[in-house]
């Protein structure tokens, strides 16, 4: 459609030399918390014996071969190199697919124990992002506008259809202020029993002792997911970024959950910082510089 063309992708004008900069940035980011969570959840897989709940690509290969050996370490090694030699485009457009693939394998062997965690997801769209954006494109706007505009696209579309959910599952009265008094307690009994003490801050107090306040506040964080959708249009994606921000901010203060990835990757794709960089950059002094030392197309 028109406007995802316009807003996401725009393959037509040429791209600028923040953009290039914002973009290796953010591909920095991004393959910094590929191998963050490849190590830590390889070093997390030594300490598992038993598959409780396949998950993914467990449902069909047998991961339990990973277990009582150092190959987790060695799957985190290879992700690593791979993501390095994608990073500086040597070797295949396909190393980031491949990084891709043993990074899911490894969280499959991480996560089938019974617990099932979200908060790599962004990380994961965004190497998949990267993954399709290298490997199909050889032009180097093509690589950068399809790989930002699927990262935009998916981080939308994730903070929707999670409001549609909520509703689907629980119906409209998922923001009853009740429910979350049951979350903040659970959370509470989690933090009891890790650190010995549990003491409310000023939003859970506030919530416990007024159920309009506490309805309030799913409220809002729910219609924060539900305009997600925004982050598709560059006017509105600043405005509900910040929301996206402060609906995080809201979960720590009153479950104790911190996303933070999360807000980190939304502060990045959030903001116009390649603007901001072109006007503090002189283009045609940089640019010959960045061909030179970023090997794109290579």
């Amino acid at each position: 459609m028109n406007f995802l063309r316009k807003n996401l992708f725009d393959f037509e004008t040429k791209e600028t030399a923040g953009e290039i900069i914002f973009f290796k940035l953010f591909e920095l980011f991004v393959i910094f918390y590929t191998i963050q969570l490849a190590w830590s959840w390889g070093f997390y897989i030594l300490r598992i014996s038993d598959v409780v709940l396949p998950l993914g690509v467990a449902n069909y290969i047998d991961v339990s071969f990973m277990f009582g050996n150092s190959l987790p370490l060695v799957n985190a090694a290879l992700i690593t190199v791979i993501c390095i030699l994608g990073y500086f485009r040597v070797g295949t457009r396909w190393l980031y697919a491949v990084a891709l693939l043993l990074l899911h394998f490894q969280y499959a062997t991480r996560f089938c124990i019974g617990e099932i965690a979200h908060s790599s997801n962004f990380i994961g769209m965004a190497l998949m992002g990267f993954a399709l954006g290298v490997g199909l494109f050889q032009n180097r706007r093509q690589q950068i506008r399809f790989t930002l505009g699927f990262v935009l696209f998916f981080v939308g579309f994730g903070y929707t259809t999670s409001a549609m959910c909520k509703i689907i599952g629980s119906g409209i009265h998922w923001v009853d202020g009740r429910h979350l008094w049951l979350w903040i307690a659970e959370k509470g009994t989690d933090h009891l029993s890790k650190t010995g003490s549990y003491e409310m801050n000023w939003l859970q107090k506030l919530a416990f002792t007024n159920h309009l306040a506490a309805t309030g506040i799913l409220l809002i964080g729910w219609l924060a997911e539900v305009f997600g959708f925004l982050f598709w249009f560059k006017k509105t994606r600043p405005f509900i970024a910040v929301g996206a921000i402060c609906l995080h901010i809201g979960i720590h203060l009153t479950m104790n959950i911190f996303f933070a990835v999360f807000i980190y990757e939304v502060i990045l794709i959030g903001f116009p910082w390649a603007t901001l960089l072109d006007k503090i950059i002189p283009q045609d002094k940089i640019e010959p510089a960045l061909n030179k030392w970023l090997r794109f197309g290579v």
